[in-house]
């Protein structure tokens, strides 16, 4: 089977995701170690997250963003009961 080039992107672009998960997963439990309650992180880093992506994309980006967020919620894909098939 004949890999294209789409192929490689998207397997690289998961695989920065997969990275960037782990980075952000060990920050999590290094805050939990410090004493942080998992409510404070929570919300540090939407604070982050909102600052950096409107700083990038804008108001009107970001908020097309976070509705796109909330359906996906909405549907289940971030719930931890959720089965990967």
């Amino acid at each position: 089977m004949e890999t294209n080039l789409s192929d490689i992107d998207e397997m690289i672009v998961h695989e920065k995701m997969q990275t960037a998960l782990e980075h952000q997963n060990e920050a999590w439990a290094e805050g939990v170690a410090d004493g942080i309650e998992p409510e404070i992180i929570a919300d540090a880093a939407f604070v982050t997250v909102l600052r950096e992506t409107v700083k990038m994309f804008g108001e009107e980006a970001t908020d097309a963003m976070l509705e796109e967020l909330k359906q996906r919620m909405l549907a289940g894909e971030f719930s931890p009961e959720r089965l990967i098939q």
